[in-house]
């Protein structure tokens, strides 16, 4: 599987036109289902290549831009996730900036 190609579990006879957010796998329990003591299990079978890494990010990217970004009546909601997320970012990689500039009382 080189970049840019289909998954190997994709085939057009069986699921169609491919969706770039739908997992083509073996699916598997939901992590939500999944008990604690067979937790552990869960975690045992999923795939921790880079590829598979990317993979599932690349299908997050995907279904939120199917959800927010693509409908054809967006709303302001996909703009105030961009800001937020930000905001967050830029406070995390400034806390120990902010945290050097405390005021406190000496007495």
């Amino acid at each position: 599987m080189g970049f840019g190609d289909y998954p190997a579990e994709y085939n057009p006879k069986i699921h169609g036109v491919y969706d770039p957010a739908r997992y083509y796998g073996k699916p598997d329990t939901p992590l939500s289902q999944v008990k604690l003591n067979e937790l552990g299990a869960w975690i045992g079978r999923r795939n921790k290549t880079p590829s598979a890494i990317a993979g599932a990010c690349s299908r997050a990217w995907w279904r939120w831009q199917h959800k927010y970004m693509q409908p054809r009546r967006s709303t302001m909601a996909p703009y105030f996730q961009l800001i937020v997320g930000s905001m967050i970012f830029f406070y995390a990689i400034n806390y120990g900036k902010i945290t050097a500039h405390r005021n406190y009382k000496y007495h």
